[in-house]
């Protein structure tokens, strides 16, 4: 989403582009545990003003509550990543652009054969950030615990280690806490030699 919303606003499609980049980042401003209420609120059968879908799906239920919670922080983290994505974007020379409309390519294959290349170095960044993040989950499933039954103590890794320190069992909470770094890294570190073998760095 961050990637083709990037697209888009580099594309001179859209028009006010100086206001969609404010708009799009602007739920990055909003605090995490802001953001979780507000959503709860909004996905909560007996509070949400469109209680039409609500009543008839709960996004609260143990089918749906971590679509809930993804949506949350996709709604929060889209813009963040598109500025970045963005940046590279506009640091591509224009050259490049002017030998490939000579060459007969459309707007559709520009992006396609060239942009996306060009800012694969800002997919790899955004991605290593979203790996670290989804596994230092702690604001949203904290706050949702109050809306859904769904979501145990332990329900994400950052979770687990609060309330584990919180009964209190700080050795344990300590311990838990050194495996979910040696873990966030370990997927980071993968994620970026499978990039680099592929030559997206």
């Amino acid at each position: 989403m961050a990637l083709l919303t990037a697209l888009l606003l580099d594309s001179g499609l859209v028009k006010g582009g100086r206001f969609f980049r404010l708009a799009f980042f602007m739920p990055y401003a909003v605090p995490g545990v802001v953001a979780s209420i507000m959503w709860g609120f909004l996905y909560s059968p007996n509070l949400s003003p469109f209680t039409a879908l609500t009543q008839r799906v709960d996004l609260l239920s143990a089918n749906y509550v971590l679509w809930a919670m993804a949506n949350v922080v996709t709604w929060v983290y889209v813009g963040y990543n598109m500025i970045i994505i963005y940046s590279y974007l506009l640091a591509i020379p224009t050259e490049i652009y002017e030998a490939a409309r000579l060459d007969g390519a459309g707007p559709v294959r520009v992006a396609w054969s060239i942009k996306i290349p060009l800012v694969a170095p800002a997919l790899v960044l955004t991605t290593v950030f979203s790996i670290i993040g989804t596994l230092q989950l702690l604001a949203e499933p904290q706050v949702f615990r109050s809306f859904s039954s769904a979501v145990s103590s332990t329900y994400t890794p950052n979770l687990t280690v609060y309330s584990t320190s919180s009964i209190p069992n700080f050795h344990l909470a300590a311990a838990f806490s050194v495996v979910l770094a040696l873990a966030t890294f370990a997927l980071s570190f993968t994620f970026l030699k499978i990039t680099q073998r592929k030559g997206l760095r």
